[in-house]
């Protein structure tokens, strides 16, 4: 089974911006407010259809129905794609939210799971922050005490945004990103978010957006604390940098930064490629792709090897389920 592509979904909302085409390639229209790009998706709210190739205008959801082994392997189990991946434009602050985890998922929806996620930091304007986690100490009677009045922002820890840092964002954590950055995000599937607080802005309809504060409350995990970018696990070195991000329940993130030619083996398990900066081919058994920043691409389980022979030194994320 060859290497899938998808056609990006494109989402407009307030805190977006225009960095999805500037950046990152998109095809953005003429509007200022595009600020994600669902780049994998298999959900409700957004279902992935393939942009070319021997599939072009099959949905993901189709392709597991119809070739379930070839594209899952031993992960075959699935019934829904296990994965969201977004590239997201913040050019404003995103509202100040948590996410449920699974077993509390299914407390407001059956039908969802719980939201873990991580970010790869891909470009950040001097002085952007982001928000992950609360300052050390804080209990719930306090953070609700500061919600009510006002000044929740004193509860937050805040730290800079810096190109390259990966966040890993666990079910239960307060978070926001704040304007300036840019960034790619592996999570659960699932949609799922609950708003804490929205810094007083409304909606498109001059109303202020929805506040879920006793949801949030009841999903907050208080023993949590700050939330520090990861710590790289270094896996080799040299012209070919090769990390380890993140590796939990949901997914394992790895990072590649390479300008000579190196190779994945794929061990019956479907990989997720996506290109950082760069440029590179893409070789397997089934022919030859170029790939380019902002791209991103399913390779499924059936493929033995996929062979990157980088025309610039590239940067790209190999993401896996464990």
């Amino acid at each position: 089974m060859e290497p899938i592509s998808f056609t990006p979904l494109l989402k407009q909302i307030r805190w977006g911006g225009r960095k999805l085409g500037s950046l990152l390639n998109k095809a953005v229209g003429t509007a200022d407010d595009y600020a994600e790009s669902w780049e994998i998706a298999d959900h409700d709210s957004g279902q992935s259809v393939v942009a070319g190739g021997t599939f072009a205008g099959r949905s993901l959801r189709e392709l597991i129905d119809s070739h379930r082994d070839e594209l899952l392997g031993c992960q075959a189990d699935m019934t829904q794609f296990s994965l969201l991946i977004k590239f997201l434009d913040a050019n404003d602050w995103l509202s100040l939210q948590v996410h449920p985890n699974d077993k509390q998922a299914l407390t407001w929806d059956p039908q969802e799971k719980g939201k873990t996620e991580a970010w790869i930091i891909v470009d950040a304007e001097p002085d952007s922050q982001i928000c992950a986690g609360l300052k050390h100490g804080v209990t719930r009677d306090e953070f609700q005490r500061h919600l009510q009045d006002g000044s929740v922002e004193e509860t937050l820890h805040l730290l800079p945004a810096v190109s390259g840092d990966c966040i890993y964002v666990p079910a239960q954590t307060v978070h926001a990103i704040g304007p300036g950055i840019v960034l790619a995000e592996v999570q659960q599937q699932s949609n799922l978010t609950f708003r804490l607080h929205d810094w007083g802005r409304v909606g498109s309809d001059g109303t202020p957006r929805e506040i879920h504060v006793e949801e949030s409350l009841a999903c907050i995990d208080f023993e949590r604390g700050p939330v520090n970018p990861v710590v790289p696990v270094e896996l080799a070195s040299g012209s070919h940098q090769f990390e380890e991000l993140v590796r939990c329940d949901y997914f394992v993130i790895r990072r590649h930064r390479s300008v000579n030619t190196f190779q994945l083996q794929l061990d019956d398990r479907f990989r997720i490629v996506m290109v950082l900066d760069g440029c590179t081919e893409l070789r397997t058994e089934t022919g030859t792709l170029v790939l380019t920043k902002g791209q991103t691409l399913l390779l499924p389980a059936s493929l033995r090897q996929a062979e990157f022979v980088p025309s610039t030194n590239v940067t790209l994320l190999e993401i896996l389920t464990p």
